[in-house]
């Protein structure tokens, strides 16, 4: 899934998306209004080589909402969604279908990581900007599970974010390689709990985090098998598709060679890798095939990969015609 901002246009994606072949479109930047947004998603579409993509936006709401203006409401933040109750699945329909709307079919949301009250605004990633339902896992699961289903009533794939959880580190992934190590989280973390939930509630996707846990793995989580393929697929039983966290611009992973951050996270049990920079595309795609001509091992894996993927577009009517 390739990054493409709003001031940049779809000719900045044409070749990641007509001649490399990647799944997926991510609308960045922020956009104005359905109109600008209808015609990106009408044009991607036609771009579409095979199935047709997955047209995904990050439309949590407070300040991470990525599609604004004319034909979209304002969304509370996940704070304010929790606060209403019986009323946030009907209200998360109703904003879903602004995004069917406008030809957009996953929302990469919503966030069930647990931010703990002595922490609070000191939490980079998600505290600070009110993106957490709750305090505690208890409190998260009922709102977030509401805006799930409510977005899976419009049509609109979703993704539980950010496994195993970034409530309880202090600098944010996409701008810090520093103070993002959660030495407290084990494979029988309370934290899970939200994601047990969302998965439960049928979420299509589950984004990886970069954070590190030692208490579970060595490597960064989208990096560790101990994590991707035993602690989520195995223990959690997750069958969906496992996508990445941005690993493009995102500091968290510059030290990393571009086409490592594809294949290592691919050897670790994932499946759609997502990059904000359209330029890595081509790289990532040679260090996948290049690695799967001479690994049989990993060559297996990207062959999971891919079937996971196709099955979801497959249930989501995405194999059989473009766009969506």
């Amino acid at each position: 899934m390739v990054g493409m901002m709003s001031d940049a246009g779809v000719d900045s994606v044409t070749d990641a998306v007509s001649r490399s072949g990647v799944g997926g479109v991510i609308l960045l930047g922020g956009w104005n209004g359905k109109s600008a947004v209808s015609a990106a998603t009408k044009q991607l579409d036609a771009l579409a080589q095979g199935p047709g993509l997955f047209l995904a936006a990050d439309q949590e709401g407070g300040q991470v909402q990525q599609l604004k203006g004319a034909g979209f409401s304002t969304i509370p933040s996940a704070q304010n969604q929790a606060a209403m109750a019986s009323d946030l699945r009907a209200a998360a329909t109703t904003w879903g279908a602004e995004l069917r709307a406008a030809g957009i079919n996953v929302n990469l949301a919503p966030d069930a990581d647990t931010v703990p009250a002595d922490i609070g605004t000191a939490n980079g990633p998600i505290g600070r900007y009110h993106r957490e339902y709750g305090a505690t896992p208890e409190a998260v699961i009922p709102p977030m599970t509401a805006f799930l289903k409510g977005m899976q009533d419009a049509g609109v794939m979703t993704s539980v974010k950010h496994f195993p959880g970034i409530g309880r580190i202090s600098g944010n992934t996409d701008t810090a390689s520093t103070g993002i190590s959660d030495t407290t989280a084990t494979v029988d973390d309370p934290h899970l709990k939200p994601f047990v939930a969302g998965i439960e509630a049928g979420s299509d996707f589950v984004m990886i985090s970069s954070a590190y846990y030692p208490k579970i793995a060595a490597a960064q989580a989208l990096f560790a098998p101990e994590i991707v393929t035993d602690l989520l697929r195995g223990d959690l039983g997750f069958k969906g598709v496992v996508i990445t966290d941005d690993v493009g611009a995102a500091a968290a992973v510059r030290d990393v060679p571009v086409g490592d951050r594809a294949t290592r996270f691919i050897a670790a049990g994932g499946d759609v890798v997502l990059t904000a920079v359209p330029a890595d595309v081509p790289v990532m795609v040679k260090a996948i095939t290049s690695k799967a001509a001479n690994d049989p091992v990993f060559a297996e894996q990207t062959r999971d990969a891919l079937i996971r993927v196709l099955t979801l577009k497959a249930r989501r009517a995405l194999l059989n015609c473009t766009g969506g």
